[in-house]
């Protein structure tokens, strides 16, 4: 008897950690790109890429966090659209339009900050609402 209501015991503590354990791949957004995996879908691409792995990665200037995060920059293959992947907004990413011939990229009037990607040194910088957050 004791043996029994122990192996039932053992059988629904597996059965409840089984439950919460999350499995790998069991994250796919609506774009069915894998968050655990690191995946992240671009619009600018249309398909999933991984951020951290991008050419263009920019670190944070100022945080009152304790951690600094990083933000990754691609561009469309004429370079007129610049896709942001900021990490503190509602919105995964953020599409910035080329503005003439400079190497200017801002947001459009339907982004609720105004975000500005302009050259700096031999990188960018992310402008938002005139401040300096990533270079």
């Amino acid at each position: 008897m004791k043996k029994t209501i122990l192996f039932s015991a053992m059988l629904l503590s597996a059965c409840i950690f089984a439950q919460k354990s999350p499995v790998l791949g069991g994250d796919r957004d609506v774009h069915g790109c894998i968050g655990s995996a690191g995946y992240t879908y671009s619009q600018l691409k249309n398909n999933c890429i991984k951020t951290f792995s991008q050419k263009i990665k920019l670190k944070e200037v100022s945080t009152d966090k304790s951690y600094t995060s990083t933000t990754a920059v691609i561009f469309n293959k004429s370079m007129t659209k610049a896709e942001v992947f900021i990490p503190d907004g509602a919105a995964k990413s953020i599409i910035l339009d080329r503005q003439g011939k400079e190497k200017l990229w801002k947001s459009g009037t339907h982004v609720k900050d105004s975000y500005i990607l302009t050259p700096y040194k031999k990188s960018y910088q992310i402008k938002k609402n005139d401040e300096v957050i990533y270079q």
